[in-house]
């Protein structure tokens, strides 16, 4: 799943951001139980991406999160001001739309295809402030994994416009 040219041009894009990536080629996953076998060896946070909406203001959410964090929507909604029970899953038709990945590719990396700047990104605080050596997403293909450090990963998003929010996951 996922488009090999977007990988290209995530990859290009990173390029010119000066941004050096670790990346695992692996079979197809589409959860991160199955990811975890070809990831395990790596050192550093692996995540799990959401992409959710907001059903009153029709908003749309991002979220990264540590992969062994539990993301309960109705907290998060609270945090995020939007109300409790107002956070749910996007179609998948939003999101290939938005950020050109199908279900199963959810992933941060693909915020550089959001042109128009119409989703917030709430990242896991600990991947930032954890000390990892690297934070691992999928390149807009769940058929591999790509590492960057967390200073470039927040670096990677301000350049494509989207100031993360910082969220605890404890």
């Amino acid at each position: 799943m996922g488009s090999p040219g977007l990988r290209s041009e995530l990859e290009e894009y990173l390029k010119q951001l000066n941004i050096e990536t670790v990346c695992v080629d692996h079979p197809e996953v589409f959860t991160v139980e199955e990811m975890m076998p070809h990831v395990q060896h790596l050192k550093g946070a692996v995540t799990k991406n959401l992409f959710l909406k907001d059903k009153k203001k029709k908003g749309l959410w991002l979220v990264s999160a540590r992969h062994d964090r539990q993301v309960n929507l109705n907290d998060l909604a609270k945090k995020l001001g939007v109300g409790s029970g107002n956070l749910r899953f996007a179609e998948e038709s939003v999101m290939l739309e938005k950020l050109k990945v199908a279900q199963g590719c959810a992933t941060a990396l693909a915020l550089f295809c959001d042109q128009e700047k119409s989703i917030k990104c709430v990242l896991d605080s600990d991947l930032v402030t954890g000390g990892h050596e690297r934070v691992y997403f999928h390149p807009m293909t769940n058929a591999a994994t790509m590492g960057l450090t967390p200073d470039d990963l927040l670096r990677f998003l301000r350049e494509t416009g989207h100031e993360p929010i910082l969220q605890s996951f404890d």
